[in-house]
């Protein structure tokens, strides 16, 4: 599994976190300013060497120096942390004395009160982290890791991310999703659409549950052949760009016409030319843009192409958000599988006939259960057991965790993972870590985990939003969180607020994987101890 990008997000978010301290306590600091400067030029340092850590791929040997070095930063961060949280608490501490006009004329000298005392300590505490963090540079360039500047891969780029067809693979067949297909071809062929322009539907569902698999059978449908003169595909995935969506689009229609054209002028009217008066569908797979006004800028530019009424777009996405911005016809929620058809996709895959062997047919159906309704699970796990000839065989992938078969492993990761890499704090990712603490099908109620979250200190405003409570910023989290499809089987209040929810068991797994390089602390027993009272 490529897990360097486990290792170190729970160093970043503290060291994102210090250096925002540092910066705020340089202005109070009595007599080790200079010191806290050059704190603040190291982590700034350590940073970029961490970013070479998080991109760069480990063989299995250095992997485990890298993660030592990685939770040697983690420790050398938490006690800056704790350092500058002890001078914040100091400043707060003889403020209130001020204003409370409670400050004794005569300080004992020996006292921790102090200021003399204070400012010895806390710049002998300092000047320990500034050489720890130094040795920490000295061991990164022996182990062959560099400074990598933050910028130097755009923002939003995922270069891991494989691009979709519409094509099926031999003798690939769509079990479970048949009457969810017919519902969407009805939907996009039905008289009532016929007079809009453009009609969006978005098909959401998280990660492996087969959105681009149900859009291909969709696209496919003899009904879509009939009804609609142009068929376009579209794998958007990495960066939302207007202009190179509007290329591959050409691309598919004519391929004669392949290549990049910058000129959006020049593109509109080559794409006039192919849809004026026609009606065609375009589906747009994997698309991760939550920008408005960049999916605004798209639909301005596919209203210019003249096509007939009733032309229609689906997208496939994992983000709920993405769905609300773009969609003007019902959303398709995809729902998981049943077991039943979890075990027709084994069968399927592993090459399995009834008869031929009833333990193996009984053994696989438990291996049905844990896919946990997700087809891509029972895909890959499918594979691996058409390989496996033996009963005992299929008892061990019965027996192991999907993270601990080394067949099935980075697939299923890989797919997983693109939810969690997109979220954009690193705070955010400890917070979705920190539910790995919750047993597995857990009910997380809403109001107790965001307070958890504002014990660990999770919760911290955006630059120049210091105003921002952190309930609110708890909220704006958990709402992301579940937006992604990390979290699912929500309830809601009379005003549809979403007071509890789980996590799937793959999801729940990929917390626990995340989480092993964090040291979270163990306080949800009590939680869990509440929940099993009251149920």
């Amino acid at each position: 599994m490529a897990a360097e990008f486990l290792l170190t997000f729970g160093a970043e978010g503290v060291l994102k976190k210090v250096s925002s301290l540092v910066n705020e306590q340089i202005s109070l600091a009595w007599g080790f300013k200079g010191d806290l400067k050059k704190l603040g030029e190291s982590l700034s340092l350590i940073q970029n060497i961490l970013n070479d850590a998080a991109e760069k791929p480990q063989a299995l040997d250095r992997g485990k120096v890298v993660e030592g070095w990685v939770k040697k930063l983690k420790g050398v961060a938490d006690d800056a942390d704790n350092v500058l949280d002890e001078c914040n608490y100091e400043v707060l501490r003889r403020k209130v004395e001020l204003q409370n006009h409670m400050k004794r004329k005569v300080l004992n000298f020996l006292s921790a009160s102090n200021p003399i005392i204070f400012r010895h300590k806390m710049a002998n505490r300092i000047k320990h982290i500034n050489a720890s963090l130094l040795d920490l540079k000295s061991d990164a360039s022996l182990i062959g890791l560099i400074e990598r500047r933050i910028d130097a891969t755009p923002q939003g780029v995922r270069p891991d991310r494989n691009q979709t067809d519409s094509f099926f693979e031999p003798d690939e067949k769509v079990i479970g999703r048949e009457g969810v297909v017919s519902n969407i071809v009805e939907s996009l062929t039905n008289s009532t659409n016929q007079q809009i322009n453009l009609s969006v539907m978005a098909i959401v569902g998280m990660p492996g549950l087969g959105k681009t698999t149900l859009a291909k059978s969709v696209y496919h449908k003899p009904a879509i052949d009939t009804h609609f003169d142009k068929k376009i595909w579209v794998c958007v995935s990495n960066i939302f760009e207007v202009n190179t969506i509007l290329n591959q689009m050409l691309e598919s229609l004519k391929r004669d016409k392949a290549g990049m054209m910058t000129n959006q002028d020049a593109l509109l009217k080559s794409l006039q030319e192919e849809l004026q008066g026609k009606r065609y569908v375009l589906i747009l797979d994997d698309v991760w843009n939550e920008d408005s006004i960049k999916w605004e800028s798209l639909r301005s530019c596919l209203s210019k192409l003249n096509s007939a009424p009733g032309s229609n777009i689906i997208i496939t996405t994992r983000s709920a958000k993405v769905a609300s911005i773009s969609e003007t016809l019902t959303r398709c929620e995809l729902d998981k599988l049943s077991n039943d058809e979890c075990w027709s996709i084994l069968k399927q895959r592993a090459l399995f006939s009834y008869g031929n062997d009833p333990d193996r047919e009984r053994i696989g159906k438990e291996i049905a259960k844990k896919c946990g309704g997700v087809p891509l699970v029972a895909k890959v796990l499918g594979g691996m057991m058409r390989t496996k000839n033996s009963t005992e065989e299929w008892l061990s992938i019965q027996a192991s965790r999907i993270w601990e078969l080394p067949e099935g492993d980075e697939r299923i990761m890989s797919v997983l993972k693109l939810s969690f890499q997109n979220l954009k704090s690193s705070l955010l990712k400890q917070c979705f870590a920190y539910c790995s603490m919750f047993p597995e099908d857990f009910t997380i109620e809403r109001e107790k985990l965001i307070q958890l979250w504002m014990a660990q200190g999770f919760l911290h405003p955006y630059p120049g939003q210091h105003m921002q409570q952190m309930e609110d910023i708890g909220n704006e989290y958990f709402n992301i969180l579940y937006q992604n499809s990390l979290f699912q089987d929500a309830t809601k209040d009379d005003d549809d607020i979403i007071e509890d929810c789980k996590m799937h068991d793959l999801v729940h797994d990929l917390a626990k994987e995340v989480s092993k390089c964090e040291s979270l602390m163990q306080d949800l027993n009590n939680v869990i101890e509440d929940h099993d009272t009251r149920t």
